[in-house]
C-alpha cells in the first residue's frame, strides 16, 4: 500500500473511494472527479463501465462482500480497479459524528470492519491501493490520471504497420527500404516522421530471429517504432523465464541464437517482451493494432481475456485435423469504428473485411512480408527470399475481398 499525496490512477478504471461514515468520501469524490464520473449505486456503476469511462463509486465499501460486487463488475468490463481509502482515526470520526448530532458509536462497526480487512484489498483484486490516514493528507491529495498501456490515442502517425516477421530479417530490411526507412547498422531513420508498428510474432521459423529482435528493440528504443506482442513472443518470454514450454515451430532455433548472443541480450529481450501492451489504440481511436485482431468491446481495455484475444484470436481450445487451434472469424462480425490491423492468421494476400485487414502474408512460409501505410491505406509488400518452412496447409485467401482498400467501398475514406 502507498501513502502519498499524489495518487496516480489508471484511466479508464473503476475507482472505489472507501471509508467509514464521516470520512468525507462524497466531498473527496466531488473535489477530484466530474459529477458524471461519480456513481452511488450498482446500476450506475455498470452503465459507466460499459461505456468505458473512468468510474468512481462513492459508497462505504468497508466490507469485503460489498467490494466483491464492484470488483466483479470491473472484471466483467475488462477494466482495472483502484481503491482510495480514507482511513481517518476513530476520534476524528467520532468528533465529526457528534457535530452532526449522530451517535458516535454508530460509526464503530464500519470503522472496525475496514481496519480489519484493509490489509487484504490488493488480494481482493484492487490493482492500486492508496490509504490516506489524516485530514491533512486527504486535503492535500492530488489525482493524476494515467492512461492504460494500450491507449496511445495521442500518437497520430503516420504509421507503417508491419505484419508477422518470424525471423525474416532480410525481408524486413528490404521492406523498410521500400517504405523509405534508412537503416545504417543499429540506427534507423524514419521517413517524414513516420512510425513503424510491428504486429508481433517477431521470432521463430525464419533465418535470423536474433537479428530481427536487435533491429526491433533498437527502433522502439529510438522512438521510430512501436510493437505489440504475438503468441510466439509470449511463448519466447515464458521460455526465457524458465517456464516449461513446448520447444517447437522454430523456438529451438530462436533460443539457440539468443544463447549465442549472450545473457545480456537475452535479458534485454525478456524485459522488452514484458513491457509490450497487448494492443495499441492509435490516432484518436481511429486505428487499432493487435496481433490476432480485437473486437470493439475489448479495445483500450486490459485484462487476461483481452490479452488472450489479442495474442491468440477467437479460440475455444479446440483443434483441427492438423492439430492447429480452431480460430473463429471474429472479423466477419466486426462493426467497430476503428480500423483494426492484425496478422496471426497467414493468408496469400492481404485480406480486407469491413474495417479490418489481415496483413500476415506468410513470409516464413515463402509468401511475402507486408506493410499497411496509414492513413494512406496503401499496402506494400516484398516477396520472401525463400520458403524457410513449409506451411501446414496452403495459405488461404480469406473473407469476401482481398487486395487494395480502394476495392472496399465500406472502408472510411
Amino acid at each position: 500500500m502507498t501513502d502519498a499525496p499524489v495518487l496516480s490512477l489508471p484511466s479508464p478504471a473503476l475507482i472505489a473511494v472507501i471509508g467509514a461514515p464521516g470520512a468525507g468520501r462524497s466531498t473527496f469524490a466531488a473535489r477530484h472527479f466530474g459529477a458524471h464520473e461519480v456513481v452511488t449505486d450498482f446500476q450506475g456503476l455498470t452503465h459507466r463501465l460499459e461505456r468505458g469511462g473512468l468510474t468512481v463509486i462513492d459508497a462505504a465499501l468497508t466490507r469485503p462482500d460489498e467490494r466483491r460486487q464492484v470488483l466483479a463488475a470491473a472484471r466483467a468490463h475488462d477494466l482495472p480497479a483502484a481503491a482510495i481509502v480514507l482511513d481517518l482515526p476513530r476520534p476524528v470520526l467520532e468528533a465529526r459524528a457528534a457535530r452532526l448530532g449522530r451517535d458516535a458509536a454508530s460509526i464503530l462497526p464500519a470503522f472496525a470492519e475496514l481496519r480489519r480487512t484493509l490489509g487484504g484489498l490488493q488480494k481482493e483484486g484492487f490493482r492500486t491501493v492508496y490509504v490516506l490516514r489524516s485530514a491533512a493528507e486527504i486535503d492535500a491529495a492530488q489525482i493524476v490520471r494515467v492512461p492504460l498501456p494500450p491507449d496511445r490515442r495521442d500518437l497520430r502517425g503516420p504509421f507503417d504497420f508491419i505484419g508477422d516477421l518470424h525471423g525474416c530479417l532480410p525481408e524486413l530490411l528490404e521492406l523498410l527500404d521500400k517504405l523509405g526507412y534508412v537503416v545504417n547498422g543499429p540506427e534507423v531513420t524514419a521517413p517524414a516522421g513516420r512510425t513503424a508498428v510491428f504486429l508481433g510474432d517477431l521470432t521463430d521459423r525464419g533465418p535470423d530471429s536474433a537479428g530481427v529482435l536487435r533491429l526491433v528493440l533498437g527502433m522502439v528504443a529510438a522512438g521510430t517504432a512501436r510493437c505489440v506482442p504475438g503468441n510466439h513472443d509470449e511463448k519466447l518470454a515464458r521460455a526465457l523465464d524458465g517456464k516449461a514450454v513446448k520447444v517447437m515451430h522454430g523456438l529451438d532455433v530462436t533460443l539457440a541464437q539468443l544463447d549465442a548472443a549472450g545473457e545480456g541480450f537475452k535479458a534485454e529481450v525478456r524485459a522488452f517482451l514484458g513491457s509490450l501492451p497487448s494492443h495499441l489504440v492509435l490516432d484518436g481511436g481511429r486505428v487499432v493494432a493487435a496481433h490476432a485482431g480485437l473486437p470493439e468491446r475489448y479495445q483500450g481495455r486490459v485484462s487476461g481475456r483481452v490479452r488472450s484475444f489479442a495474442l491468440y484470436g477467437d479460440v475455444d481450445g479446440t483443434y483441427d485435423e492438423l492439430g492447429l487451434p480452431v480460430r473463429r472469424d471474429w472479423a466477419a462480425g466486426y462493426s467497430g469504428e476503428a480500423i483494426v490491423v492484425y496478422g496471426h492468421t497467414p493468408v496469400a494476400a492481404p485480406v480486407w473485411v469491413g474495417r479490418t485487414v489481415d496483413i500476415d502474408t506468410g513470409c516464413a512460409f515463402g509468401g511475402a512480408l507486408t506493410a499497411l501505410r496509414y492513413p494512406e491505406l496503401e499496402l506494400v509488400s516484398v516477396a520472401a527470399r525463400q520458403q524457410y518452412v513449409a506451411p501446414p496447409r496452403p495459405l488461404p485467401l480469406l473473407g469476401p475481398g482481398t487486395g487494395t482498400p480502394e476495392l472496399r467501398p465500406d472502408l472510411p475514406s
